[in-house]
């Protein structure tokens, strides 16, 4: 009986050891990010997953159509955008707490086949086809793109070949499969990969200052302040700058 006894106690106290909460919870964050982005932040998120256990989820998209789902409930913990203005409604809205400016981002002209084409005036060819520029109603790299065209004078001759992709992510793409000749794109995008780029005269467009924030909807704030704070700190600061992205003093 003795023996029974203790078998019975001995289930007891491991069914209480299957039913104790993990000391090791594993965390998600769900970022929202604009997709000049989806080339360096899945390095940054490595970095941040290694330091602090906790997995990053990230979704990317144009910057006007992500904080159209945040402001219709989408479940992000944190908004990178590729600007300030629609970070700023947000929370004019009272849907993310204060921004803080993490990069500023670099126009440039991008090419695969084509290796003559060394200027913006060199888009008015006749022989140059297609032009990929993200919709600027939904880019801020495609409305710097169209800047850039009509402070250069280029608007009316080159209006005609450009191709609209819905981000900037996609205007990579264009060029990629052979449909257009050259894609205005950010240069963390291309600045690994192959072809060549050319830096688009800054003084043509408006600065592409770039910022992020935190919802207030967050089920895990603390974290994402965190992954916020990480973002902005020094151990990243070597990533952003190795995908050309210039980022403010500290």
């Amino acid at each position: 009986m003795p023996h029974k006894y203790t078998f019975v106690w001995l289930a007891l106290a491991l069914v209480g050891c299957a039913q104790r909460p993990s000391e090791k919870t594993t965390f998600e964050l769900h970022v929202a990010a604009a997709t000049n982005l989806s080339e360096v932040l899945p390095e940054l998120n490595h970095a941040f997953t290694g330091d602090s256990g906790i997995r990053v989820i990230s979704s990317f998209g144009a910057t006007a159509q992500l904080a159209q789902q945040i402001e219709n409930g989408g479940p992000f913990d944190v908004f990178l955008a590729a600007d300030t203005e629609h970070v700023d409604a947000l929370l004019k809205k009272g849907l993310v707490e204060p921004k803080a400016f993490y990069a500023r981002g670099e126009l440039v002209i991008w090419t695969l086949a084509r290796t003559d084409i060394h200027s913006i005036e060199d888009l008015a060819r006749v022989d140059v086809r297609g032009i990929a520029v993200a919709k600027p109603e939904l880019a801020p790299y495609g409305r710097a793109a169209v800047e850039a065209m009509k402070s250069a004078n280029l608007w009316a001759s080159l209006q005609s070949k450009v191709v609209y992709a819905q981000n900037i992510s996609g205007t990579r793409t264009y060029v990629e499969t052979g449909n257009c000749d050259a894609a205005f794109t950010a240069l963390s995008l291309v600045i690994h990969k192959p072809g060549q780029y050319l830096r688009v005269d800054p003084s043509r467009y408006l600065p592409i200052d770039q910022a992020l924030c935190v919802s207030v909807r967050s089920k895990n704030l603390r974290i994402a302040r965190r992954y916020a704070k990480f973002l902005l700190g020094m151990d990243a600061r070597p990533i952003w700058q190795s995908y050309g992205y210039a980022l403010p003093g500290r």
